[in-house]
């Protein structure tokens, strides 16, 4: 919603991340809920714990992650679950999950293409005729990778929310239930479309959340189910993720959980702000790119599901790992995405996987193929706050990977 921030970070090649200061080990990791036959093993882990609390330690309200692997599963929290009550945060608790949600999206587009029911390279137009000026010249592909070339009215000025750096404009766009306010997704294509798209279909990558949207309506389209019925019956329930569900209009987050918060400036000086609670907000503007709400061991079992080959046949996984270029500032900066699939290559080698980004949340899921990690902060502070938490994140990516913060570079993006 805020520019560049409804999908969350991808690392464009090793973060080299020097930690501030030293940080005491936050002790055995957290048992929480680990997967049935799965042992939750507890290890010191301090490269681990310091590299966590380095995302606290840049101004996080809070940041809790999973390990998962064949030795058993490290969990741990760093930080507070609410500023008032200063309690400390929960790792097994439920978050928002942003643009995650895509990667469960586009596995069921692709079950639906293996079922011969979506065709990938055949136009928008065949599935939601009339809906896309020029949709028989945009592919089911183009938008699961993004290159469609459409506009994204969730993350561009002059879309469906405010683009201002002045404090009274969003505290009174707050006020008003600007966070609360039900968003269709034909509210969402009906913005997009209203504006002429980037470039033509197929030219090159630029994240654009109307993507996923139209794919949760070709779901819709070609089942008769909508998006989050037909992922909850082929992904969540077959593989037990109870601690994951759709909210729709629902505005709060069930069961424990972290607050989020949104930093507004007071005044000049950088101790003049105040932090707003966003934790009740409503999503439906994400829609199928990113409503999800979950925990960290149940997205680290979706993709050790996905990566392992329980969910897609080899050959659609080998589509969904086909990534094109992502390119910033005119530059490669060693990140590819593929079908709702990122390639982001750490110091240690390639991982797969997505971030996501919501008022309030910031997420992380990768896996190695033999290693799964997921991360959840709640982010505040100002512009130079948020950067230094996004390398944090990067550092334990790259901590949790391949046991070291030092990598072959210190670019880190976000997606959307």
């Amino acid at each position: 919603m805020t520019r560049r921030t409804v999908s969350a970070m991808v690392a464009a090649a090793a973060v080299c991340l020097a930690l501030a200061a030293p940080v005491a080990s936050a002790g055995a990791a957290e048992s929480g809920s680990a997967a049935p036959g799965t042992a939750v093993v507890r290890v010191e882990g301090e490269a681990r714990s310091a590299a966590l609390k380095a995302v606290t330690g840049a101004g996080a309200a809070s940041a809790i992650a999973e390990v998962r692997d064949e030795d058993g599963v490290w969990r741990a929290g760093s930080g507070v679950s609410d500023l008032a009550s200063g309690a400390p945060v929960r790792a097994d608790g439920r978050f928002r999950a942003g643009s995650i949600t895509k990667t469960f999206t586009s596995t069921t587009v692709l079950q639906l293409v293996g079922e011969g029911r979506i065709g990938l390279d055949e136009p928008v137009e065949r599935y939601l005729p009339g809906v896309v000026p020029n949709g028989g010249h945009i592919t089911v592909r183009q938008l699961l990778n993004h290159s469609s070339g459409l506009w994204d009215p969730t993350n561009e000025e002059g879309g469906l929310f405010p683009h201002t750096t002045d404090p009274v404009v969003i505290r009174d766009w707050l006020d008003q239930g600007g966070l609360t306010r039900s968003i269709t997704p034909v509210q969402v294509v009906a913005a997009s479309v209203a504006h002429a798209p980037n470039f033509p279909p197929g030219a090159k990558f630029s994240y654009s959340n109307v993507n996923y949207t139209l794919l949760g309506m070709i779901i819709e389209r070609v089942t008769g189910h909508g998006y989050a019925q037909e992922i909850t019956a082929r992904i969540l329930r077959p593989l037990g993720l109870t601690g994951t569900y759709f909210p729709g209009a629902a505005t709060d987050i069930r069961g424990p959980h972290a607050h989020g918060y949104w930093t507004l400036a007071e005044g000049p000086a950088p101790e003049d702000r105040s932090d707003r609670d966003v934790t009740v907000s409503s999503v439906t503007w994400a829609n199928s790119a990113g409503e999800l709400i979950s925990t960290l061991a149940d997205l680290n079992r979706f993709e050790q599901a996905l990566l392992g080959g329980r969910l897609l046949s080899p050959q659609l996984m080998r589509e969904m790992k086909t990534t094109i270029p992502v390119q910033a500032d005119g530059r490669l900066p060693g990140l590819g995405y593929g079908l709702g699939l990122a390639r982001l290559q750490l110091s240690c080698g390639p991982v797969y996987g997505h971030d996501g980004g919501v008022p309030g949340f910031s997420s992380q899921l990768w896996s190695s193929g033999t290693r799964q990690v997921a991360m959840s902060v709640t982010s505040r502070g100002d512009a130079v706050q948020a950067s230094a938490q996004l390398a944090a994140q990067g550092g334990f990516l790259e901590e949790a990977f391949c046991g070291t913060h030092q990598g072959g570079g210190d670019t880190w993006l976000k997606l959307g």
